[in-house]
């Protein structure tokens, strides 16, 4: 689950129940949540470096030692951290060997690209090359990452936009209507673990970090629509397995998702579980803490 963490204890003492949780960022002081729930730390990327500095990371590497440490969030997009393959590969390098430098226990995370298409799995292609061509060696990822939306890749359009540094060639023109899509959001994690498997990843997990509806009722999508779509991904989610699946999680295609989000306040609010200002579930939230209870 994703979300802003002052409102994470609460929402879960209503019952919303969750494992994982993010929220773009680094914690360096403590983490006001339940116990057993893992949080996962942010470093993002830019054309220049990270945001924080590296450095600045030292006391919450010491103070959480094994976390998990995301490199970046939506790379391939320019209005979020809008940086090329070639660059993001040598900052992931120096990223990652500065984490496992100070807590060798760590698990670093691949930053998610913003959905599975094959302009997005192009982007992660040249990420590896340039990687294995300037290190010499695979390039070195403890959980593998990826986006789970549906949104159109056209230059200066809604949607993810192309990534920078290279053409819409392989881009995917999809309609508002194809936003809640079971088949296309099911056949693009599908189509991950197989390039993940191609790519000689399939030991390794894949966690969605990010995924949901965040087009609005008007445009097609009434709080109905939007449950169906969580629940039913919960299912795929937890159900899913083939051939190129994680061998040690019985093959299952991913082994963790976080629902976009907990409590967005701004400009994607139709995926909101909690409502902040009345201490209370939202509807949709409801019927996730039904489902963890089997009243679905």
């Amino acid at each position: 689950m994703t979300g802003a963490h002052i409102y994470m204890e609460p929402a879960y003492n209503l019952g919303l129940e969750f494992g994982s949780w993010l929220n773009w960022w680094t914690q360096t002081d403590e983490i006001p949540i339940p116990d057993k729930i893992d949080f996962w730390h942010m470093i993002r990327v830019r054309e220049d470096g990270t945001r924080p500095p590296l450095t600045t990371t030292i006391p919450a590497l010491t103070a959480f030692p094994g976390s998990y440490w995301i490199i970046g969030n939506e790379p391939d997009v320019r209005w979020q951290d809008n940086t090329t393959p070639e660059t993001y590969a040598h900052i992931y390098h120096e990223a990652y060997t500065f984490i496992k430098q100070h807590d060798p226990t760590a698990q670093v995370v691949i930053g998610g690209v913003s959905q599975s298409t094959p302009l997005r799995r192009q982007y992660l292609d040249i990420v590896i090359d340039t990687y294995e061509a300037h290190y010499g060696a695979p390039m070195p990822v403890d959980v593998w990452n990826v986006h789970a939306f549906v949104l159109r890749e056209e230059r200066d359009s809604w949607g993810v936009d192309i990534p920078p540094g290279m053409d819409d060639t392989n881009a995917i023109q999809y309609e508002i209507v194809d936003h809640d899509n079971r088949a296309i959001f099911q056949q693009n994690i599908i189509d991950f673990r197989a390039w993940m498997a191609d790519r000689g990843y399939q030991d390794t997990p894949l966690v969605v970090t990010e995924y949901g509806i965040l087009l609005p009722n008007d445009y097609g999508f009434p709080p109905e629509a939007v449950e169906d779509f969580m629940l039913d991904s919960f299912d795929f989610f937890s159900t899913a397995t083939n051939e190129t699946g994680y061998p040690p999680d019985d093959y299952h295609l991913v082994q963790w998702w976080f629902w976009y989000s907990l409590e967005d306040p701004g400009d994607y609010p139709t995926g909101n579980l909690y409502d902040p200002k009345t201490n209370t579930l939202t509807p949709l939230g409801q019927a996730y803490a039904d489902y963890l209870h089997h009243e679905r």
